[in-house]
């Protein structure tokens, strides 16, 4: 199934409460080929988290992701990768700084194989699906337009090599932040 036949808004508020009740049999259908696919893992980490500063980012995979979003109110850093991908393979260093471990922790951390999961790199993709981007997303679905790299060719490219640019994004996409987990009622 490709991500134009999905009941959704990708691009803005993709996991908002419209959607839900449109998308009940699609969803049904997409948790089954989810669970069912061989060698994909279920619980845990996504696809080469390790590589990404796994033991210290909490990365999630899409769905758990959004949901958890959805009950805490954090807003969302997804960040899109390929094994092939030497961008993405000096990116990963940039993970390991310890101001972007401490900044990860007011977000949602989700992390896109877009070989694996070639669905959500095509619907989550404002500008293009080239690799690596990074796209942060406030806890509505909607992307922080405002948060974005200097090239404007892509704009969801980060510094590959330095930290500084990633963790200044992280620190003012926070303050954007209206609502506090700690505010919000556990569901």
């Amino acid at each position: 199934m490709s991500a134009e036949t999905l009941p959704m808004k990708p691009r803005s508020a993709w996991w908002s409460a419209s959607w839900v009740p449109t998308s009940a049999a699609v969803g049904l259908v997409l948790l089954s080929a989810f669970l069912f696919v061989p060698g994909r893992v279920v619980a845990g980490q996504p696809n080469m988290a390790e590589l990404w500063n796994g033991a210290e980012i909490a990365w999630q995979e899409v769905g758990p992701g959004i949901r958890e979003s959805t009950r805490t109110g954090k807003p969302v850093v997804m960040v899109f990768h390929a094994s092939w991908c030497t961008s993405c393979k000096r990116y990963r260093q940039v993970w390991k700084d310890p101001g972007v471990v401490a900044a990860s922790k007011d977000f949602v951390m989700i992390l896109v194989d877009v070989d694996k999961d070639p669905d959500a790199n095509g619907a989550f993709s404002p500008d293009g699906t080239y690799v690596p981007r990074t796209i942060f997303y406030n806890a509505e679905g909607d992307v922080m337009t405002e948060m974005r790299g200097k090239d404007p060719a892509y704009p969801h490219t980060i510094d590959l090599d330095d930290p500084t640019e990633l963790r200044t994004l992280m620190q003012k996409a926070g303050t954007k932040r209206s609502d506090r987990p700690d505010d919000r009622a556990e569901n």
